[in-house]
């Protein structure tokens, strides 16, 4: 079948059961595609031959899903799904009716933990949302594990201005205020450049679970994201001016798509987070998708990391030769602290468009 004519829904439903096989997670892959089926909700039942009815920014192409994928040394790759429910006539208020009728479903596939999600839902979800990203589904797939399922709000919701005190109200909320000062002083320091982009929760018992908080630093250099993460305990800062490089090339201020800290709350975090990521957007800083598979290489080299999963289900959903787009890999994160230091690479669906590849690196 023409995939053109497929529902957006069954198009990255393929795309998430080939890299479930691809990396080895094949524990009910069937279960796994029904849980992103339902996060996506009515709206991934429009065609892929039509243009988006909502420009979701989940990627570049508007494509409600991204995919990525995530090593550690000594352990087995993780899959996770970005995923942008929609409704059927979609606007803010009804996305964020589906998303919540979502979660709904999902809960009776499974056992949630909606807790901390129910504590904060009055702060990230008004009547009336300033922005048309309301909140997002990440879903995570490890090899004999029953799927679990993340939740990503926008502390932009009620409008910039409002945003730092959303994100202060969340972590008291979900009991790490006392780390907001260190956030506030660290990573916070730009006005209009460092901005607040996700509060996000995992919805598992809460010895497990984690609080998120993710920065946005537009046109930033190392000095900044390397302040940013002191704001975590226990992190090795000089890691972060090497991995800039091997992702980023010679860029001094990533000036393009910002570069993005995010820091991890775990149960017994006092008064700073304990896990500290830093995300480039790495498909701004290359010619194309061959040379950021070669720059994702040399950053799993630099961590003894085997690149073969990576390779593996790059394989699996490009569908295109590397040097004839760029976008297909989106991000690269370094891991650090707790749970699980490793990288994340993104991979885009490119559901209904692919980018052109640049003439020359502008990274250099």
């Amino acid at each position: 079948m023409d995939p053109q004519k497929v529902a957006i829904r069954d198009f990255t439903g393929r795309q998430l059961s080939a890299l479930l096989h691809s990396l080895g997670i094949t524990e009910n892959p069937v279960k796994s595609v029904g849980l992103l089926a339902d996060a996506l909700g009515p709206g991934g039942l429009r065609p892929v031959s039509t243009s988006p009815a909502w420009p979701s920014d989940v990627a570049d192409d508007h494509t409600p899903v991204e995919f990525s994928t995530a090593f550690a040394a000594g352990e087995a790759p993780v899959l996770r799904t970005i995923v942008e429910p929609t409704a059927t006539r979609p606007s803010r208020a009804a996305n964020t009716a589906e998303a919540l009728a979502a979660l709904d479903r999902m809960k009776r596939r499974g056992t949630l933990d909606t807790r901390r999600f129910d504590a904060v839902k009055d702060l990230f979800l008004p009547a009336h949302p300033e922005r048309d990203f309301t909140f997002w589904y990440s879903l995570v797939f490890r090899p004999d594990e029953a799927p679990a399922v993340k939740v990503y709000f926008n502390p932009e919701v009620r409008g910039e201005a409002a945003a730092e005190e959303l994100v202060r109200a969340g972590l008291d909320r979900t009991g790490f205020a006392a780390g907001f000062p260190a956030l506030r002083a660290h990573a916070v320091t730009r006005p209009g450049l460092d901005r607040y982009s996700f509060f996000a929760l995992d919805l598992v018992e809460q010895r497990r679970a984690r609080v998120k908080v993710y920065i946005s630093h537009h046109a930033a250099d190392v000095t900044d994201v390397t302040r940013a993460a002191k704001a975590a305990r226990g992190v090795d800062v000089d890691r972060l001016p090497d991995f800039c490089l091997l992702t980023g090339g010679n860029t001094g201020t990533f000036d393009k798509r910002p570069l993005i800290s995010s820091y991890t709350f775990l149960d017994g975090d006092a008064d700073a987070p304990s896990g500290y990521s830093l995300y480039v957007p790495i498909r701004d800083y290359v010619a194309d998708d061959e040379e950021a598979r070669r720059r994702v290489l040399a950053v799993m080299a630099k961590y003894d990391l085997d690149p073969t999963p990576f390779d593996s289900a790059l394989r699996t959903i490009a569908r295109r030769p590397l040097d004839e787009g760029v976008g297909l890999i989106a991000h690269v994160s370094l891991r650090m602290g707790r749970p699980r230091p490793g990288i994340t690479v993104y991979l885009s669906s490119e559901a209904y468009d692919v980018a052109s590849p640049r003439s020359i690196s502008l990274a250099g």
